[in-house]
């Protein structure tokens, strides 16, 4: 793993950090945690499988403990259930899903920038 952020990551954050405090912005931050877990998995260098397994519970239980609009909760909880093989088909497959809760919950930038981290796992060699 290289530490570094993606584009759609680093959208996100600049999204969530634009936002006070409430359940925009704590959508904003969950999206972002199941971004980086979703990323986490593709090539070329993946997370250890313990350490993605770690990641996706601690996002659930975030998850589950923020203020969320029903319809993003619920496709981030799916989000997370589909993380749990660690395969970067189910990682491309996530970012696929997000999109659509993702615009009609936070809106067409939010939902850029998952579609942005969609197109990067396709250009790293999965999802075709």
């Amino acid at each position: 793993m290289t530490g570094t952020t993606s584009g759609g990551e680093q959208r996100l954050v600049a999204l969530a950090a634009a936002e006070t405090r409430g359940p925009r912005r704590d959508g904003l931050f969950a999206l972002w945690l199941v971004v980086r877990a979703a990323e986490g998995v593709l090539p070329p260098d993946p997370v250890p499988p313990a350490a993605h397994r770690r990641r996706v519970q601690s996002i659930g239980t975030r998850v589950g403990a923020l203020a969320l609009p029903g319809p993003l909760k619920r496709a981030l909880s799916a989000a997370c259930h589909h993380l749990e093989p660690a395969t970067p088909e189910a990682a491309v497959l996530v970012l696929r899903q997000l999109i659509a809760p993702t615009r009609d919950v936070l809106g067409n930038d939010a939902a850029d920038a998952v579609t942005h981290a969609a197109r990067g796992a396709r250009t790293r060699g999965v999802g075709r």
